[in-house]
């Protein structure tokens, strides 16, 4: 390696070369971060009641941090609390393993509670 001479007889390293593999940037869209975190909730809840629309999600990301918001629709009845707080935990690990982005926060949001029965067989109270 040779130095470079600066002002007054200083020798000066000349500036590191970046490896290829290391210049430049990764930008991934925050619908690619949506689609990833819609599938993630797909793998959580499972299979859907028939009428069900599958979950989707939306996304901001600032710096490097992405805020998720999925919209869902559940089976009745179930516990609604727990299967969001599954939502929540797996939309975190999935796209922090997959994208490589911190989520600080995700908001689950129910859209609509398909009832275990068909709709028409039971009309009012029943005993």
């Amino acid at each position: 390696m040779t130095s470079v001479t600066g002002g007054a007889g200083e020798l000066r390293k000349p500036p590191d070369v970046v490896p290829p593999g290391e210049r430049g940037a990764t930008r991934i869209a925050d619908r690619v971060v949506a689609k990833v975190a819609g599938q993630a909730a797909r793998e959580v809840l499972g299979e859907l009641p028939d009428a069900a629309s599958p979950p989707h999600a939306s996304v901001v990301v600032h710096h490097g941090a992405a805020r998720v918001r999925v919209h869902l629709e559940l089976d009745y009845p179930c516990d609604i609390g727990a299967r969001c707080g599954s939502v929540r935990r797996h939309v975190v690990e999935r796209v922090g393993a997959l994208v490589g982005m911190e989520v600080p926060e995700v908001a689950v949001q129910v859209e609509r509670l398909h009832p275990a029965t068909a709709y028409g067989t039971a009309q009012g109270r029943t005993r």
